[in-house]
């Protein structure tokens, strides 16, 4: 074989890309850059057919080559070509990629689901506390007053049956009944189950 009919063989076949990755393992720049040229085309093919954006197609491929660049010393030629161990961290990297987009749009969703739903929730307990508290008022409103004073003391401020008792200058008994007969009405009021 002459030797233009077999440098025109090696054109055609391509450079060796195990000594390539060999080479850049060592720290050969000029290796790097020619592995580089003919597999970043392919990668970035693989890439943006599983992202589908040009953009994050063009970032995943220079991750993929930094990875290639970094872990060239682990490639072992007995476990497959190296053109399949780059177009496999280079798929890899672009399902993580999706995985991860997926993530972060699924956390936004459920985070925005629970602010809205979080912001429903609160303006309807507030309208239904300022509801219950109006009744409670329009309900204690019809009490006689030793009973509204009673359960206002007893209940509202926290004082005892006695303490109650003592600042209405009345008798311990009638506290006791007037606060029965009060929260009976209350009950009856409120329209609570007994």
């Amino acid at each position: 074989m002459n030797g233009t009919a077999r440098f025109a063989g090696e054109q055609h076949r391509g450079p060796d890309l195990v000594e390539l990755l060999a080479l850049s393992a060592f720290g050969d720049h000029d290796a790097f850059r020619r592995l580089y040229l003919t597999v970043a085309g392919p990668v970035f093919g693989l890439v943006r057919r599983v992202l589908r954006d040009h953009a994050q197609s063009e970032e995943v491929t220079q991750e993929v080559m930094l990875e290639v660049w970094r872990t060239a010393a682990r490639y072992r030629p007995e476990r497959g070509e190296v053109m399949t161990w780059i177009l496999t961290l280079a798929h890899r990297r672009a399902v993580d990629r999706v995985r991860s987009a997926q993530a972060a749009t699924d956390r936004d969703r459920r985070a925005a689901a629970q602010a809205q739903a979080t912001a429903y929730d609160d303006v309807a307990e507030q309208v239904e506390h300022r509801l219950e508290q109006e009744q409670v008022r329009r309900c204690l409103a019809s009490l006689t007053e030793l009973q509204r004073e009673s359960v206002t003391l007893a209940y509202y401020r926290g004082h005892t049956y006695r303490e109650a008792a003592e600042m209405l200058g009345a008798p311990l008994g009638t506290i006791k009944t007037r606060l029965r007969d009060g929260l009976i009405r209350l009950r009856d009021c409120l329209g609570v189950g007994s």
